[in-house]
């Protein structure tokens, strides 16, 4: 391939990319990510601008079969396949144990999946946007949940959100 041809490759290659950029699903959120009492909604205003600016650095390269979001590797997962589709395979796993065994099974195993990486998960992000205070790092959690398919998270007003254990 010769320069001119070259240059002509990368310049589809862009106008392809830009095509993905204009629709990008998480820049142009409008409206909350968490719903919060009133005296919560500065903090988690400000929270969900640190997690916009991290989501809106979305590259997907199927020819690849990368998600990228601010340089960090992502997977689609089917929602079913964590839930309903996951305690189906589980039941048949360990039928012989009995249905509502095989159940708890599932749900122990589906609970440590998820508490390791949602922790992992936590780390990364406060390490790559460099969210340092207590109280930031507790409001963006939540608002993360929601960008990355989760839930939508709804703080309960009694809260009292506090760097310890009395949160």
């Amino acid at each position: 391939m010769d320069e001119i041809e070259q240059l002509k490759h990368r310049i589809a290659e862009l106008e392809r990319e830009n095509i993905i950029l204009r629709k990008k699903p998480f820049h142009a959120v409008k409206g909350a990510t968490v719903a919060v009492p009133e005296q919560f909604a500065e903090i988690f205003d400000n929270a969900q601008k640190i997690v916009q600016e991290y989501f809106k650095g979305i590259k997907t390269d199927p020819t690849k079969g990368t998600i990228e979001i601010s340089g960090q590797r992502y997977i689609l997962v089917r929602a079913s396949a964590l839930s309903y589709d996951f305690f189906h395979v589980f039941q048949s796993l360990y039928a012989d144990r009995g249905h509502d065994q095989a159940i708890q099974i599932g749900r122990n195993f589906l609970f440590d999946i998820a508490h390791v990486i949602g922790m992992q998960d936590a780390k990364s992000f406060i390490e790559k946007m460099q969210v340092d205070d207590p109280i930031a790092k507790l409001s963006t959690g939540p608002i993360h949940f929601a960008y990355s398919g989760w839930a939508f998270v709804d703080i309960n007003a009694e809260s009292r959100p506090s760097p310890d254990e009395d949160y």
